[in-house]
């Protein structure tokens, strides 16, 4: 039986996950090394944003089919859902994945069956964390079921995707993997699909590094685009008319914990075969200098020598709060490098996470020259361009993403510059 489920790693996956499991029903007593993060979890406090958290979160605790703490316990499942970054040298950090697999060792019982949701580099599974299981004493595979199932969600959709995507189980041999499907059976409705446990970690790896691959295709068509005199978004959106044509959109650079980060995974492993892999992380790379430079010669074009910038939205993609791998955080490091003034500010970051950071709208605008949207926040593409006209010194926008409504910003006097757009660069 599977009643109790331990997850270690409460953040962005673990702990709408643990909520999930303990509102159909299972005990999950989630763990996470982080003492602050887990004290607001208990007074039913988030210490990160997602649509539907709080409410399901209240239920989860109310019923008292969730508790946390700093330390595991023992359970019939325990998940791993911990991060997985890449080192400043672009090779994989699985300092997490081991810690939180050295930490349930003490716990676990025979019957057992551990799970690996973070997403990693194929044979983490096999080559990391399997000897580490092996010193619970317990034969692996027959005494202890070993299961790789990476989170396939976007945040600001976590519970409708959680609950509707497909999912990959990848199981050490075919119990794991039926043992592992019929524990998600409790909310997943998407289908499942089994396959071995090193399959599920490329597939995971695969899916991210298709997208930035295809990011840093419409980035390249972006720039070349801005040199041949022709509006890329126009020609992306009409070409993606071809039945067997999908291009994603271009912006300021790839963030988050997967797109810009699983790539690496791949080059790390095999750099002499994945060269397409390599040139397109590279390319999502640059453009946050791109960016700072784009600005720096659009102040030069209207002669202005000190320009103040009004930076607006730091995290790595519209209406949520994460700023992992943010290429914002980049645009405000090379703008900082070209001496250029500088305020940002996000509607969903309550905190000040840089030291140019201000929790003021107004006062970010406040005699700005240059406006420079970097995430499609829903509550820039409803700026009032008029009332905006009356805070900034210079009225000039460069809007990276795409997302406001050119007619009504030109009306308003605003010289709107448009990333890939060579008509208004």
């Amino acid at each position: 039986m599977m009643n109790k489920i331990c997850v270690v790693g409460l953040g962005y996956i673990g702990l709408p996950t643990s909520v999930m499991f303990a509102n159909n029903g299972l005990h999950v007593h989630g763990v996470d090394v982080n003492a602050a993060a887990v004290e607001k979890i208990q007074h039913k406090q988030l210490h990160i944003e997602e649509n539907g958290l709080q409410e399901r979160l209240n239920a989860a605790i109310d019923s008292g089919n969730l508790t946390v703490s700093t330390t595991p316990e023992k359970a019939d499942v325990f998940i791993i859902a911990v991060p997985s970054p890449i080192n400043p040298d672009k090779t994989a950090d699985m300092k997490y994945v081991e810690a939180a697999t050295k930490s349930i060792v003490p716990f676990i019982e025979k019957g057992n069956l551990v799970i690996l949701e973070s997403t990693v580099p194929p044979r983490t599974v096999e080559d990391v964390m399997m000897p580490i299981l092996k010193e619970s004493g317990l034969e692996i595979g027959s005494e202890l079921l070993v299961s790789h199932s990476p989170e396939r969600v976007i945040p600001g959709r976590v519970f409708e995707e959680l609950v509707n995507n497909s999912r990959i189980v990848g199981g050490i041999n075919e119990e794991s993997s039926e043992k592992t499907r019929d524990l998600y059976r409790a909310f997943v409705k998407g289908e499942i699909f089994l396959t071995d446990a090193t399959t599920a970690e490329m597939v995971k790896v695969i899916e991210n590094t298709f997208r930035d691959v295809n990011i840093a295709f419409a980035n390249e068509l972006a720039r070349v685009s801005a040199n041949l005199g022709v509006n890329v978004w126009e020609a992306i959106k009409l070409a993606n008319h071809h039945p067997r044509v999908n291009i994603h959109l271009p912006g300021p650079g790839v963030g988050g914990h997967c797109i810009a980060v699983d790539p690496w995974f791949l080059v790390e492993q095999d750099p002499e075969n994945a060269k397409i892999i390599h040139l397109a992380r590279q390319t999502n790379d640059s453009m946050p200098l791109y960016v700072a430079n784009q600005v720096k010669a659009i102040a030069n074009q209207h002669q202005i020598t000190n320009p103040k910038v009004a930076v607006l939205g730091l995290s790595f993609k519209a209406n949520i709060d994460d700023m992992r791998e943010s290429p914002s955080v980049e645009v405000v490091h090379h703008l900082n490098e070209l001496n250029l003034e500088l305020t940002a500010f996000d509607p969903h970051i309550n905190e000040a996470k840089l030291p140019q950071q201000s929790l003021e709208l107004e006062e970010t605008l406040k005699d700005a020259d240059i406006i420079l949207i970097l995430t499609e926040h829903d509550e820039f593409k409803i700026l009032d361009p008029k009332q905006t006209a009356n805070l900034v010194r210079s009225k000039i926008v460069f809007d990276t993403k795409n997302c406001l409504p050119r007619d009504a910003w030109v009306k308003a006097g605003f010289d709107l510059r448009v990333l890939g757009d060579s008509k208004n660069l």
